[in-house]
């Protein structure tokens, strides 16, 4: 199971997990019904179903844990460095302006790890790091006052005014004189 705060289950909630497993399949030996079997470990009776299954099939050793699902692209070495990158700004990466975007970071992890992500990948991976969208927090030093204010002030142009009708309006399509 993955959820995308957290890239799937930590090591205590596989733990955790497996324990459960175990514990169904003492209950399964002493030929408990399914529904009793999920009243008691709080979980589904769907749940406790598969994993009824698994243990007729291949026995108390399947309902073990597997370990992660996957083992992430970048090693927590990989990611301390990659969180040093954004500092050094994107023109030390060849972009002209100041901003950083997730393709460019992409392209950051590419050229630096020669590992592929995709965009939303490199959005989990950086929240899950603690990293946020971010937005200035202070205006630009070019940014002139005058000009905003005159741009607030000056009205408007108008637009031509929708045509009107001579006379007022018939909802249907044929006349009343015509009927």
């Amino acid at each position: 199971m993955r959820y995308a705060q957290g890239g799937g289950l930590t090591a205590e909630r596989r733990a955790f997990r497996e324990q459960l497993r175990l514990q169904a399949a003492e209950l399964f030996a002493q030929r408990q019904p399914n529904p009793v079997i999920a009243k008691q470990l709080r979980v589904s009776v769907r749940s406790v179903q598969r994993r009824r299954k698994t243990w007729t099939t291949a026995g108390p050793p399947a309902l073990r844990s597997k370990g992660p699902a996957s083992t992430p692209r970048l090693n927590p070495a990989l990611v301390a460095v990659l969180e040093q990158e954004p500092g050094k700004g994107p023109a030390a990466h060849g972009w002209a302006d100041q901003k950083w975007t997730l393709l460019r970071i992409k392209t950051v992890i590419g050229r630096r790890f020669h590992k592929s992500y995709r965009l939303k990948g490199v959005a989990l991976l950086l929240h899950r790091h603690g990293r946020s969208r971010q937005t200035p927090t202070r205006r630009a030093t070019e940014r002139d006052e005058d000009r905003v204010t005159g741009w607030v002030k000056e009205p408007w142009p108008q637009s031509k005014a929708s045509r009107r009708r001579s006379g007022p309006g018939w909802s249907s399509k044929t006349r009343p004189a015509s009927r």
